[in-house]
């Protein structure tokens, strides 16, 4: 074997006459250590201003808790409700001086968040705090008298994804309506929405389809935190009982701001919503299953992201997809579930593209590729609950139709103009919004193994 000149011990060091061949061409040190603290400095800079986002249940860490102070406390919790250090919320206030933490109530998916969507949720004991957990998606889905017998204030604080679907508002909806009957103190920790604060999309549902999927009259894509939402359903009449509801906002989160930008971890909210940007494949596909379509749940580690379907010709389908020109949006066509082909999405947070019309456009197209079309071999409860998702049965012409994303996305333009507009006095969050240096509050302490 040939030994490399500099490789033999005694060559450790090149002679005068060589190192002319290694010579690096002249910098400027001097000018390029201060662009690099520069650089640095600004880097520091972004970073502390996304560190500086206080959520909710930080905020409230900070006020010693005085708002619960000597009350015997409920809590609307799950996995995913954790301070900004990744405590989890019925362990920060089970330790709380003078909060009396008495009683937990778990949404869809229960309190770990392993159960699959629609499944029964059952009573039980919860294994951190030792303290009984009342299911609010099993025989109820909404909290009874003797559930909250004794109880001084319910706390509500669930990572929602931003779309109106998804159960966790209309679990908020249920529970300030029992604690308003009763008198009970309503309290919200509020957190961010991961599609941010200015993406509204889609039709309202009509009064005839409201449902646990549509509870309350808002675009399928709302743009608002829990907090907020809370505050307009309970001025709006669409809380039978309004309750005495204060919101625990959050500090440093803008409307701008979609979960990157926040520089919290994510915490899997449900089986199928395993990553931050989970909650955008959820809005564009989220329309496939009870069509009979595939959206890649159960095969893939990304679910939501895929489009697939028998007749569907997954090639020709990206190129139509790629052709409409949306920055953000690019469909690539892969192997799919048991050798067929699907089509896999990758969708930046920040497209522009209207995320609900675009989940339509794929819907309709997949209907109508299938033969016979997938309408007509779905069941009258996957058909009922299209109908439910989208907010009234118009849904079932529109899947037939031969439509653009924009002629789709037209249908709802004032419907959505009217909305934002409404909703404006009950918003937290301006697009901009300035933190005070001296109400800076430092992360809450790392995880610890007693923690856990």
């Amino acid at each position: 074997m040939t030994r490399l000149p500099w490789s033999s011990p005694s060559s450790r060091f090149l002679r005068p006459k060589a190192r002319k061949h290694y010579r690096l061409p002249f910098i400027p040190v001097k000018r390029t250590g201060q662009f690099l603290v520069l650089l640095l400095s600004w880097s520091l800079l972004l970073r502390a201003e996304a560190i500086s986002i206080l959520l909710g249940i930080d905020v409230l860490e900070r006020t010693r808790f005085a708002p619960l102070t000597g009350k015997r406390v409920g809590l609307v919790t799950n996995q995913a409700s954790v301070d900004s250090a990744g405590r989890p919320t019925r362990l920060v206030l089970k330790r709380a001086p003078g909060v009396r933490l008495v009683a937990l109530f778990a949404p869809e998916h229960g309190i770990s968040g392993d159960i699959r969507a629609g499944r029964h949720v059952s009573f039980r004991r919860d294994s951190l705090t030792g303290l009984p957990v009342y299911p609010l998606y099993g025989d109820t889905r909404r909290p009874t008298p003797a559930m909250l017998a004794g109880l001084d204030a319910l706390v509500f604080e669930l990572q929602d994804i931003g779309c109106r679907s998804y159960t966790y508002i209309s679990t908020m909806i249920e529970a300030m309506d029992a604690a308003g009957e009763l008198g009970i103190p309503f309290f919200v920790l509020d957190r961010p929405n991961p599609l941010g604060g200015r993406r509204i999309e889609g039709p309202l549902v009509h009064p005839p389809w409201e449902s646990f999927v549509g509870r309350i009259p808002v675009p399928y894509v709302h743009g608002m935190t829990a907090g907020e939402i809370a505050r307009m359903a309970n001025r709006m009449g669409w809380v039978a009982h309004p309750c005495s509801l204060q919101v625990i906002a959050m500090e440093g989160w803008r409307r701008d701001m979609v979960w990157g930008d926040t520089n919290l971890p994510w915490i899997r909210t449900s089986p199928n919503i395993p990553w931050a940007t989970s909650p955008l494949y959820y809005v564009v596909t989220g329309f496939l299953g009870d069509l009979g379509a595939d959206s890649g749940v159960g095969w893939t580690t990304a679910p939501f992201q895929y489009v697939a379907g028998r007749g569907l010709d997954a090639f020709s389908l990206a190129q139509e997809i790629n052709r409409i020109g949306y920055a953000g949006v690019q469909a690539l066509p892969v192997a799919g579930e048991h050798g067929g082909a699907a089509v896999r999405l990758e969708i930046s947070p920040r497209t522009s593209a209207n995320l609900t019309a675009l989940g339509i456009y794929l819907a309709s197209r997949a209907n109508q590729a299938s033969h016979p079309s997938l309408l007509r071999t779905a069941s009258a409860n996957g058909k009922e609950m299209l109908c439910k998702l989208y907010g009234n049965a118009s849904i079932l012409t529109l899947l037939t139709r031969r439509q653009s994303v924009g002629e789709i996305a037209s249908e709802w333009r004032g419907s959505e103009r009217s909305f934002a507009q409404a909703r404006r006095p009950y918003l937290l969050y301006g697009e901009a919004q300035s933190i005070q240096r001296e109400n800076r509050y430092p992360r809450a302490r790392p995880v610890s193994q007693e923690d856990q």
